[in-house]
């Protein structure tokens, strides 16, 4: 069993910055890869960004790379997006999630909400 918690969404205004935490517990060594999804209203999820939870093997979707960073703090088996350059189109509830090896994502926190306004 694992759970996720997510935090650190809010409101802020284009250019700005946030960085979303997401904090594991239970169960975590079965974790092969830790990443974030976000859904926007009226849109389907979207994969945003993972890593691979042994090799730190990271990975973006383009229309972030270059804005968003993803990393990990090991000691406190949490994992960070720091958000930066938000443009209005970033808004939607951000997903924490995990997954162990060949299988589908298989765990999820219960979302954080981020809008960016003009």
């Amino acid at each position: 069993q694992v759970q996720l918690v997510e935090s650190g969404g809010g409101s802020v205004q284009a250019g700005g910055s946030l960085r979303l935490s997401c904090a594991a517990s239970g169960r975590t060594l079965s974790i092969n890869r830790m990443g974030w999804f976000r859904q926007a209203p009226g849109k389907e999820r979207e994969f945003v960004a993972a890593f691979t939870w042994k090799y730190g093997d990271t990975y973006y979707v383009d229309s972030v790379k270059g804005r968003f960073t993803i990393s990990r703090d090991n000691a406190k088996n949490t994992m960070y997006l720091q958000m930066n350059s938000l443009k209005p189109e970033d808004t939607a509830v951000y997903y924490c999630a995990a997954k162990r090896s060949a299988s589908e994502w298989r765990y999820w926190g219960q979302g954080t909400q981020v809008t960016v306004s003009s």
